[in-house]
């Protein structure tokens, strides 16, 4: 059996760890690193317009915050697959816990733009260190028909982190101020550094990991070539960069504005607004995670989905008559974002079963990429569009239909791939089943 490039389907062996309380207990702290990380990284979503008047920025120069983030955090995804292939899951979430701790002070202390600048970039390479580790730490620690569960109740934690941000760390920014909120949000960083140190370990007795080559430029090589190279990682990059960048852009920086000053609403109602794209986006991750769980086949036709009805609604909204829309359309608009998360989560499900374990990093790296990317580009086309059109809404957010017919593309044209690969090593696994001894 062979792949399109001529070499032999693998079969990983199954190997299984137990899972249970254990499993859960260690695995639930790598989620509150995670968890603290979200906090921090969208923290900016809700103080997007106090950051305005601190600065004194206009709409391009407020996204750059947000874009050098995620600049920072898509840069360092392939790097953080092969350190956490390499050095393990404890060491690399540690060194992010103390980034991006060091990042939300320093943005807490930041006298002026540059600086402020400098402490998002810090924030956004500890943050990038965070969700690849956490994925490799459920496969290290549950049985690999638990991952798409796994990984949706670990995406369900990021975005209970993005609901502390937008409910409690904005009432304390408005309520203390600036420097001591976001100073004050740091102690959260500080307490799951020690309780990652204390009690957090890569993998249960008897299933370490088998041990990797010597390390070096040719390693690193063979492991993006490696994961490149199976069609399941390319497909799992586009599903991650067209389904997850809408939401991510409208929490991370331009929701509120939009809300406010394109539709006329409190900030208060906004924030609430805010809060239902979570709210949203936790209910449909339990449902998503279940049903891809039990129906394999369901991958596609959900993320396909996701996109056509983010498209739908957002072209409803922008074009809505008198460029206000009315409240009922916003609420399901925020519904329907809400589904980008936990759509974003499905490309995992393409590039884990298409690689080994020791490879598993290396693929959610790249895989990670994909949301990441696209939310940084139309971050910063928003921000150009608005200073160019006199903060015309409905021209700036016309962008993110350009993104989604990139990704589709790319997804239409891998889709037959990946299911013949998964055929054939569906194939091999059970010709290598029957001829195990017993």
């Amino acid at each position: 059996m062979s792949s399109p490039s001529g070499s032999a389907a693998p079969a990983f062996p199954p190997g299984d760890p137990p899972g249970g309380r254990r499993a859960l207990a260690v695995w639930g702290i790598g989620v509150a690193v995670y968890f603290v990380a979200v906090i921090f990284r969208t923290s900016l979503g809700v103080a997007g317009l106090d950051a305005a008047d601190r600065f004194h920025v206009g709409a391009s120069a407020l996204s750059t915050f947000s874009i050098l983030q995620l600049l920072v955090y898509a840069g360092m995804q392939i790097p953080v697959g092969l350190l956490v292939d390499r050095l393990g899951t404890k060491k690399v979430l540690a060194i992010g816990a103390v980034l991006f701790t060091a990042g939300q002070l320093g943005f807490a202390l930041s006298p002026s733009y540059g600086t402020a600048l400098a402490a998002r970039a810090l924030l956004g390479c500890g943050d990038a260190m965070t969700f690849i580790s956490v994925l490799r730490l459920g496969t290290r620690w549950f049985p690999a028909r638990r991952g798409p569960m796994i990984g949706q109740l670990a995406a369900l934690a990021g975005m209970a982190g993005n609901l502390v941000s937008t409910l409690v760390l904005a009432r304390l920014l408005h309520g203390v101020g600036w420097t001591a909120a976001f100073a004050g949000s740091a102690l959260a960083g500080v307490v799951v550094l020690v309780l990652l140190l204390l009690f957090l370990k890569d993998h249960p007795e008897g299933h370490e990991p088998e041990p990797l080559p010597h390390q070096g430029a040719a390693y690193v090589r063979r492991q993006i070539a490696a994961s490149w190279r199976e069609p399941g990682t390319r497909l799992g990059m586009w599903v991650h960069f067209t389904t997850q960048f809408p939401a991510m852009v409208f929490l991370l920086l331009w929701g509120m504005p939009f809300l406010v000053e394109a539709q006329g609403l409190t900030r208060a109602t906004a924030g609430e607004l805010l809060t239902l794209v979570v709210l949203s986006n936790m209910a449909v991750g339990l449902v998503y995670g279940q049903i891809v769980a039990r129906h394999h086949t369901a991958r596609l036709p959900l993320a396909l989905g996701t996109v056509a009805a983010t498209a739908l609604m957002w072209a409803v909204t922008l074009a809505y008559p008198g460029g206000r829309a009315p409240m009922w359309l916003l609420v399901v608009l925020c519904v329907v974002l809400g589904a980008c998360g936990p759509a974003s989560m499905i490309g995992f499900d393409f590039a884990r079963p298409a690689n080994p374990p020791e490879r598993q990093g290396t693929a959610s790296g790249i895989t990670n990429m994909g949301g990441f990317v696209a939310s940084m580009t139309t971050l910063f086309a928003i921000g150009v569009l608005l200073d160019g059109t006199g903060d015309d809404y409905t021209v700036a957010f016309s962008a993110v239909f350009v993104l989604q017919a990139l990704g589709v593309s790319q997804i239409l044209r891998l889709r037959r791939r990946v299911a013949r690969r998964e055929r054939e090593r569906l194939v091999a696994s059970r010709v290598e089943t029957v001829h195990v001894p017993v």
